[in-house]
């Protein structure tokens, strides 16, 4: 087999293959954000949000395709002023002829997507989905499993600093609390404390942990670290964008992918 360059339709295709566009949630817009589905594609750039500094790092390492975790257009658009987000963005990547595709809630539900790069990264065993939502095939959000042996919450804690390269955490629990299951979610996960309760869990790792979601946990007797929507999908993302590499090694398709290091969480602690 020759080796061959991909158009953004090819790569919309193996994206598809390995989270399907299909199961991501109603409310979510993954795939194409702007682009031409026939422009052949010889490097991608890979960042967390499609922001204009993650655009602009895209077309200064030389990109066609700027993949993205989070969607550009979540909502319908009834203008472009290019003093605005998404409008900025969408406006400068077709001047530039970069496409821009994302994969979101679809790739936390995929078997090599976000929270099972999570649950691996913990060298958790055993792991299983933590809220399932497929029947024939099983598929789902959030991942959970067992660490090794028991360890003290704060030993947790320092492995999860290290991990999420975050200097701090916030954390609903006490620092003696033995864990042994640990259920993960990247991003967006306060929901979720619920669920990862009934399967046993002792830790729920997420990010945007509410006031009432920090109280319904403390009720439950689960402790919560929030590490951040940025630093939590970010670590998954990276170990993805490894993934996918290889992916496009196997289809021998000419195409370089490249993680977009000097990208920022938004929010900052002061």
């Amino acid at each position: 087999m020759t080796s061959m360059t991909p158009t953004v339709h090819d790569l919309l295709g193996l994206l598809d293959e390995l989270a399907p566009f299909e199961r991501a949630e109603s409310w979510d817009n993954p795939g194409l954000q702007v682009g031409d589905l026939s422009q052949e594609i010889t490097r991608i750039c890979v960042a967390l949000d499609p922001s204009l500094e993650s655009l602009k790092g895209c077309v200064r390492e030389g990109g066609q395709l700027l993949l993205t975790h989070h969607p550009l257009i979540f909502k319908s658009l009834t203008s472009l002023d290019v003093r605005t987000y998404p409008a900025n963005v969408l406006l400068e990547a077709s001047r530039e002829g970069i496409s821009v595709v994302a994969v979101h809630t679809n790739l936390d539900m995929a078997r090599m997507g976000i929270n099972h790069m999570l649950a691996e990264e913990l060298e958790l065993q055993d792991v299983t989905i933590l809220k399932e939502m497929g029947e024939k095939e099983k598929w789902g959000l959030g991942r959970i499993g067992s660490l090794p042996s028991p360890v003290p919450l704060s030993s947790v804690l320092q492995r999860l600093k290290g991990i999420l390269g975050a200097e701090r955490l916030r954390l609903a629990g006490d620092l003696d609390k033995e864990i042994r299951r640990v259920a993960v979610v990247g991003g967006s996960g306060g929901s979720m404390i619920k669920h990862a309760s009934e399967k046993g869990a002792d830790l729920l790792l997420t990010g945007d942990v509410g006031h009432h979601d920090a109280l319904e946990a403390k009720a439950l007797g689960l402790a919560v670290v929030d590490g951040g929507h940025f630093l939590t999908e970010r670590l998954g993302l990276e170990k993805f964008t490894a993934f996918f590499r290889d992916m496009l090694k196997e289809r021998r398709w000419h195409v370089d992918i490249i993680f977009l290091e000097e990208e920022t969480d938004p929010l900052y602690w002061v």
